[in-house]
């Protein structure tokens, strides 16, 4: 639901607002209940909206019931005076709680004028004038909504959609859209925001009718198929649809993306969010636009938005489950006729059967299809039933899904299993209530495993190819990974996005015919509306301004694996900043590969740490480079023709200075430490580097032509430890010594038989020591570089995360309901 010019700009873009597309904001009667919740509705319009966008309104919280009791009172000849007053002084709240004193009274008077209205019809004829009676709850919502908006923030108007709305009857609400549309453009007014009433209309006769219940939501999408609008969204008191009532079933997960078909039908059987009519603009869209329906919270703007649209695959694979009480089977020979399409047109059972002259209505249709069927004198059978369903895109095909729901049903009594004839739901009718603990079993057998995982990969070299290329076998072998669906491929300036997701076998080929130039808030604006579950992020980036973005992904709630050293070696601030964001949104970052390529070495310190134990000691050989030259070395020939034959073979960086300063290992014993629960700065720990002041600031070519200027140095070192029986080697070394912390890096002399002094080259060991490993330390080693390991150590990262995640739960926000 990107806008590119919101009301915050209006002062700057209102020439250009009438440019952009339509955009529908219907906001529900809990959405506007009270003072507060009006306010949340005006920040709301005040971020997400553009001037020519539409707002439709419900009446203000329980104005509608309220009305309608008058109107049952009025029916019935009782009293009205108290029920009056009430109405009275809840709308005269609301109007002297939010606008300044002139507009407050000139709609306290206005108000006051439709209650001696009100009173008149209530009076005179109240069966005639229940349509205009039930309509002044929107009235007086769209009028208090509009003066608002004139006060706070832009022009705005209000419009009674009785003036341009026109429908065929109040039975089958059939939107005349030819004279609607053009009403409706000759009642817009330019430069201005409209405000429009949701919920009532006019018939062809020109007489009051309303939508019936929700049928704001109705007339949301109704605009929109009219305007050509580009997007709907329904502010409401949920901040999705879920796979299941999730006051009901606690483990229902949010559905962030379903196809028009699966809405309609989960609206048909039951949603407690989407009711049948509301989709039918959008799927039926004379205009042919294509609009899509959103449903938001305006208790919590934060929380993305469940999409209702066309989409790709993945979207096709939600699942839900539904049911529906109080229903009929409906058991008639007369409606194995012809009676059947007029009964069916007339009531929109839940199931039909012309064969067996069956129907599933619900209990509250019984009279009108009594009446229906009496003229013909045919006996009648209502058996008191209820359904439970399972809901997805073509689900009916699915014989795996098929088969779970009925063995999720085996030891309840089912009347029958049937399909719906679009087979985006199987059907079961129970005789006898579903209760709240069968919803739950059979949501656990359904749903269970559709949760859906987003995966960004960030950097495309070496390393990064690499994990792309183990990625289509892991993805198959590895059940963690079962729902995990590479939507994004990254580099330093090209981005490729794929919403519906990107072939595996074919995703670096597609990047490169494909991908195109991003900015990183361009990245930051996707994956704050990504439609998944969760959304994890793969940085093997070097890039230190690329770390800077995991402050706004861990306040999107986004998981990062890094292979990037940068956010873990940070200073203190902006680290413990990181860390404490990253926990309070929920966020992983986990980063093995940081130090050690694959070794599970901050696997193992998280393990000691979460056990109970308390690190004294970190220390070893943590750079893969220089493990390799001083095994190498042994002055035979010159140091600088060694480290120009690492460099020729890919082994150093292509400026050797990087891994000679020790500030790799440096980050690298900062990473460990903190990982051990210490907090210290890469200012805490000694750094010998290794290169000359001298050679420090050259140029690479400089450097590698005046490399002999490190001989000397190299020489003497090695032949005086080799006096000494010993060997150098590069040495991290990290130790709590009686509460006092004591780490550095630098050039050792070590004895032949020490652990650190014998390695394969490129190796990398790392020595553990605490309260459990005092006297025999753990010792870790294996390969410190290399594209397979450091590849497979972001793939142990990666199934960790989606183990962490498959049953993370998240709060479902039911402000309204709740």
């Amino acid at each position: 639901m990107t806008q590119i010019n919101t009301l915050e700009q209006v002062d700057f873009a209102q020439n250009n607002l009438e440019k952009h597309s339509v955009n529908v904001h219907k906001f529900g009667g809990s959405s506007l209940a009270t003072p507060e919740c009006i306010e949340r509705v005006i920040s709301i319009i005040r971020q997400h909206c553009q001037l020519n966008d539409i707002i439709v309104v419900s009446a203000n919280g329980k104005t509608t019931d309220l009305l309608l009791s008058l109107h049952q009172l009025a029916l019935s000849g009782e009293l009205l005076d108290t029920s009056l007053a009430l109405l009275k002084e809840q709308q005269s709240a609301l109007i002297f709680a939010l606008l300044n004193a002139d507009n407050a009274s000139r709609l306290a008077g206005e108000l006051e004028q439709d209650i001696n209205q009100l009173v008149a019809w209530l009076s005179d004829n109240p069966l005639a004038f229940e349509s205009d009676i039930l309509a002044l709850g929107e009235v007086w919502s769209a009028r208090l909504l509009s003066a608002l908006l004139n006060e706070r923030i832009c022009r705005s108007y209000y419009l009674d959609a009785r003036d341009f709305l026109v429908i065929n009857n109040a039975r089958e609400c059939r939107v005349d859209n030819p004279v609607s549309q053009a009403n409706l453009a000759n009642s817009r007014q330019g430069q201005k925001l409209a405000v429009i009433t949701g919920f009532i209309c006019k018939d062809q006769a020109g007489n009051s009718c309303t939508l019936g219940r929700n049928g704001s939501d109705y007339s949301a999408t109704i605009l929109a198929s009219l305007l050509s609008a580009k997007n709907v969204t329904l502010w409401t008191d949920v901040d999705g649809i879920y796979s299941a009532d999730p006051r009901v079933v606690p483990a229902a997960r949010k559905l962030h993306r379903l196809p028009n078909a699966v809405a309609r039908e989960l609206g048909r059987l039951g949603n407690p969010v989407l009711h049948k009519k509301t989709l039918q603009p959008l799927t039926d869209d004379f205009s042919g636009t294509g609009s899509h329906l959103h449903v938001a919270s305006s208790f919590d703007t934060k929380a993305a938005a469940t999409e209702i649209g066309e989409f790709g695959q993945i979207a096709r694979q939600e699942l839900s489950v539904t049911h529906l009480n109080d229903l009929l089977l409906v058991s008639c020979e007369a409606l194995k006729g012809s009676v059947a399409a007029d009964v069916i047109a007339e009531l929109s059972p839940v199931y039909s059967d012309k064969k067996q002259g069956q129907l599933v209505i619900l209990a509250s249709q019984q009279q009108a299809l009594t009446n229906a069927l009496a003229v013909l004198g045919a006996e009648v059978i209502f058996t008191p039933v209820s359904l439970i369903a399972a809901v997805g895109y073509q689900v009916a095909l699915r014989l795996d899904i098929y088969g779970r729901f009925k063995r999720a049903l085996k030891n309840d009594r089912v009347l029958r299993f049937v399909n719906s004839k679009q087979e985006h739901s199987i059907i079961a009718l129970l005789p006898q209530e579903t209760t709240p603990e069968l919803l739950n079993k059979v949501h656990h057998e359904i749903v269970k495993d559709a949760r859906h995982l987003g995966l960004v990969v960030a950097g495309l070299g070496n390393i990064g190819q690499r994990f792309l290329e183990l990625l289509p076998a892991q993805l198959a072998r590895v059940p963690a990974l079962e729902n995990v669906h590479l939507v994004g491929l990254v580099s330093s300036k090209k981005a490729l996005i794929h919403t519906d997701g990107l072939d595996v076998s074919s995703a670096l080929a597609d990047f490169s015919e494909q991908a195109t130039d991003y900015t990183n808030q361009d990245l930051v604006s996707w994956l704050k509306h990504h439609p998944y579950d969760e959304m994890i992020l793969v940085d093997i980036t070097p890039s230190e301004a690329f770390s800077f973005l995991y402050d706004e992904f861990f306040d999107l709630g986004i998981h990062v694996i890094g292979a990037n050293k940068w956010a873990a070696s940070a200073s203190t601030d902006t680290y413990r900043a990181l860390k404490n964001k990253a926990g309070k949104s929920g966020s992983l970052w986990l980063g093995n590969t940081t130090v050690g390529a694959g070794l599970p070495v901050n696997y193992a310190l998280d393990d000691l740490i979460y056990s109970g134990d308390q690190i004294t000691e970190i220390s070893g050989v943590f750079s893969g480079t220089l493990s390799w030259l001083f095994e190498h070395y042994d002055a035979q020939k010159p140091f600088s023709v060694l480290l120009k034959e690492a460099l020729a073979q890919g082994i150093t960086e292509p400026d050797p200075r990087e891994d000679l300063s020790g500030r790799d290992v440096q980050r690298k014993l900062l990473i460990l430490a903190r990982a051990a629960g210490f907090e210290l700065s890469l200012e805490d720990i000694n750094c010998q580097n290794l290169v000359p002041e001298s050679l420090q600031g050259l140029s690479t070519e400089a450097f590698l032509q005046q490399a002999d200027a490190l001989d000397g140095y190299f020489e003497q070192q090695y032949r005086q430890a080799k006096e000494q029986q010993a060997c150098i080697r590069y040495i991290a070394r990290f130790s709590l010594e009686q509460g006092k912390v004591k780490a550095g890096v630098s050039l050792e002399v070590l004895a032949r038989d020490d652990a650190f002094a014998n390695l394969t080259p490129c190796d990398n060991i790392f020595q553990i020591k605490s309260h459990w490993y005092r006297d025999n330390p753990l010792i870790i080693r294996g390969p410190g570089a290399g594209r397979d390991v450091t590849a497979g150590g972001l793939h142990s990262d990666l199934v960790k995360a989606c183990r962490q995640l498959v049953n993370k739960q998240h709060q479902v926000t039911l402000k309204g309901i709740n």
